[in-house]
């Protein structure tokens, strides 16, 4: 694994799309971190909007996992940081749980945006419990990623339009979400990997998707099986699919 704190002259893959071109406006510069435990995604979000001189955005640091966001983000002071939900050390929950004090700056405050894979609404909910101005998901263009990026810098509220809802519904009602056992026993990675099998996902979709392999997909869907003593994947789309996962 790379130095969390490298960024700049991270080269993109053969097939990372073109760099994004609209950034925030003339002369206008956001300094970024990224924060996702796989290295392919962060090499590819760096491709996509790190040219500073045509997006205005300048990644000045990486992390992946918890204990290296904190320490990045700490150490870059960056007015936004693009933060994956699901990380080994506690997920961006806890990352936003450490970094309270800099989201709290008043004269040089850290902003924090949801990059992820996952629209599960307990995830956006989540975040932005926790503190995090904004979600959108991985399917988000380039364009649209740096001017999310910018928009948080300037104090907005930005999402994907489907999540909107998600936090709409939660905050207006003052009842607590009820807790699902059988879901607690499942890890973020085992619901992420529970979620695509439901909607009819290919093992080596689901792999693409998450930056994992064909086996670990299989070691995941094993595990779901096993603690929710289910038998094979048509059980596992209906169990989902009665709690409303898909």
């Amino acid at each position: 694994m790379s130095d969390p704190t490298e960024a700049n002259g991270t080269a993109g893959s053969a097939e990372a799309a073109a760099p994004a071109e609209a950034g925030g406006g003339p002369g206008r510069h956001v300094r970024v971190v990224l924060v996702d435990d796989h290295r392919m995604f962060r090499t590819g979000v760096q491709a996509e909007i790190g040219q500073t001189e045509q997006t205005g955005v300048e990644v000045v640091g990486e992390a992946a996992d918890v204990d290296q966001a904190v320490t990045v983000i700490t150490a870059t002071r960056p007015e936004v940081v693009l933060l994956d939900v699901h990380l080994p050390g506690g997920g961006g929950v806890e990352v936003l749980r450490r970094c309270a004090p800099l989201m709290g700056d008043t004269e040089q405050p850290v902003r924090f945006l949801a990059l992820s894979v996952s629209d599960a609404a307990e995830d956006v909910i989540g975040v932005i419990r926790g503190g995090a101005r904004g979600y959108v998901t991985k399917t988000i263009t380039g364009t649209d990623l740096v001017n999310s990026v910018f928009r948080v810098q300037e104090g907005d509220a930005v999402f994907s339009p489907r999540l909107a809802g998600f936090v709409l519904d939660a905050f207006a009602s003052t009842d607590a979400p009820p807790v699902d056992e059988d879901l607690d026993r499942l890890t973020q990675r085992e619901r992420e990997v529970l979620r695509l099998i439901a909607r009819g996902y290919a093992y080596k979709e689901i792999a693409k998707q998450l930056y994992i392999s064909v086996k670990t997909v299989e070691s995941h869907v094993s595990a779901v099986l096993r603690k929710l003593q289910l038998s094979n994947r048509h059980e596992l789309t209906r169990w989902a699919t009665a709690r409303r996962l898909v």
